[in-house]
């Protein structure tokens, strides 16, 4: 009897013993994870930083050192250039097509990236349409024709084709326009500053400025009228809407909205310094430039240092700081001034 208790014993510990201990794939899976984890953070912080505000007037001398020469047009081109590649060549690369860790995890770079596109698309198109060309009915540049389709291209496609390459080709077709308006064998390519078409980009980033100013806004939430058709009688609308809603910005998309601002604002600051240089004489003409300059003022507190580890949402005058409102309040200023611009150039 008492050796078929010590066998049933025996038995119980050994096998409370295989229970409780782990086998050996799942101790190694827990210290893959581990080592896996101690990896990847420092790469997700090193992913995590954006670029630094470069000179704009240093590109001159990337132009000559490239046997180009400085005309009217070049430093706007070369600046869009640049903030094009700026996207690819960031620590860590072109992260909003990434599907593996750390920066599938990742929404903050990825949404300035998106800002500084939108900016860059919009600039393409600028170029394109109007300030390439002399008037309505004359021909396109084929060039800028290629880097304005690249740049529209799907910014989340990650294989066959990658994004990245397909951004290649348009900042290699904006270099080949940009070596022929410094060349005076090939006038076929051309520049056109004038405050027609300086306007019309204008307006194309005062619509920008105030989408993102309203989505900033509506952290906390607010009441708005409905304003659609404000101003013309006769004016109609496809649906009905409330009269008076309430907006508010989901709270996880705070975030999303503060860095896609930051990256709008990052693009367009240097974008505003090239025009500046470019279209020099037609400022002073309209005695507009420190209109301009303004502009850049007001734009230039959207690039301070954020030292909050997260983008806080407090209401109204509370305790908390509001980095939204913070932000929306400065892209609404330069958007006013910029209205004002627009009606100097046109009117002035």
């Amino acid at each position: 009897m008492k050796e078929r208790l010590k066998s049933l014993f025996a038995r119980s510990k050994e096998t409370l013993e295989t229970r409780t201990t782990p086998p050996a794939f799942t101790r190694l899976a827990f210290y893959l994870a581990v080592a896996i984890g101690l990896l990847v953070l420092p790469v997700g912080l090193y992913f995590n930083q954006t670029p630094d505000r470069f000179s704009v007037a240093s590109t001159e001398a990337t132009l000559i050192d490239q046997n180009i020469r400085p005309v009217v047009g070049t430093r706007s081109v070369a600046t869009l250039s640049r903030l094009t590649a700026l996207l690819l060549d960031k620590p860590g690369g072109y992260l909003s097509n990434d599907v593996l860790p750390p920066s599938v995890f990742m929404d903050n770079v990825p949404r300035w990236e998106f800002g500084v596109l939108v900016q860059c698309r919009d600039f393409a198109r600028a170029l394109r349409n109007t300030m390439s060309r002399s008037q309505s009915q004359s021909t396109e540049d084929q060039d800028l024709v290629t880097a304005e389709n690249q740049l529209y291209f799907d910014s989340q496609s990650w294989l066959i084709p990658q994004t990245e390459s397909e951004y290649r080709k348009g900042i290699e077709a904006l270099d080949r326009y940009l070596a022929r308006l410094g060349d005076d064998a090939r006038p076929d390519a051309q520049f056109y500053a004038r405050a027609d078409n300086l306007s019309i980009w204008l307006g194309e980033v005062e619509t920008r400025l105030g989408s993102l100013s309203q989505r900033l806004s509506a952290s906390v939430g607010k009441r708005q009228l409905d304003t659609g058709l404000a101003g013309d009688g006769a004016a109609r609308q496809s649906t009905q809407t409330a009269s008076d809603q309430t907006i508010k910005t989901p709270w996880l998309q705070l975030d999303d909205v503060f860095h896609e601002a930051r990256g709008s604002t990052f693009a367009i600051l240097h974008l505003l310094e090239a025009v500046d240089a470019d279209f020099a004489d037609v400022l002073e003409k309209k005695n507009a430039r420190v209109s301009l300059r303004q502009i850049i003022r007001e734009l230039e507190p959207t690039q301070d240092t954020l030292y909050s580890p997260m983008i806080l949402n407090g209401g109204g005058f509370g305790v908390l700081a509001n980095h939204s409102l913070v932000m929306a309040s400065h892209i609404s200023r330069a958007n006013a001034a910029m209205s004002d611009l627009r009606q100097l150039l046109e009117q002035g």
